[in-house]
């Protein structure tokens, strides 16, 4: 292309920044100089996304407590599944729904056991082995903490 300032040459090159998505091009021959410069108007947009999952407020439904002589400290306890991550525990997969697992209910290696919600994702917390849920820690939409003991497998 011979540089010129052509209105025709102009608008080729302003469409080349355009399509190729380029803020500025310069071009020299001699002492001829053409430079354009497309300004990108900066949008500050918030983003506000509604929970896909609403917190449960509401009392937990009642869940038969083990015996007294089957809480163990969840620190000293080899069945211990605890929080891989930050976020807020789920147990079931939809508000209303029956939950994952519950106490004394026999699960396989692998059988998901609760939902953790971290940045807008639903991580699926899995049984590491399998075993008999003796007992559930969290309640639905209570935040926990990385490591923080979630349920005992035994």
């Amino acid at each position: 292309m011979s540089l010129s300032f052509d209105p025709k040459n102009l608008r080729d090159l302003a469409e080349l920044l355009s399509d190729t998505g380029l803020s500025e091009i310069e071009l020299a021959e001699g002492d001829r100089k053409v430079r354009l410069v497309r300004t990108v108007a900066q949008v500050h947009t918030q983003v506000v996304a509604a929970p896909a999952y609403a917190p449960v407020h509401a009392a937990p439904a009642h869940t038969p407590e083990p015996a007294a002589e089957h809480k163990v400290d969840p620190a000293k306890h080899p069945g211990i599944v605890k929080s891989p991550m930050v976020g807020v525990a789920y147990l079931s997969a939809e508000p209303g729904a029956a939950p994952y697992v519950s106490v004394g209910q026999t699960v396989e290696a692998g059988a998901t056991l609760l939902l953790i919600e971290a940045m807008k994702t639903f991580n699926q917390i899995k049984a590491p082995r399998g075993g008999t849920i003796k007992q559930i820690f969290v309640a639905p939409g209570a935040p926990v903490e990385y490591d923080e003991p979630l349920l005992i497998i035994e």
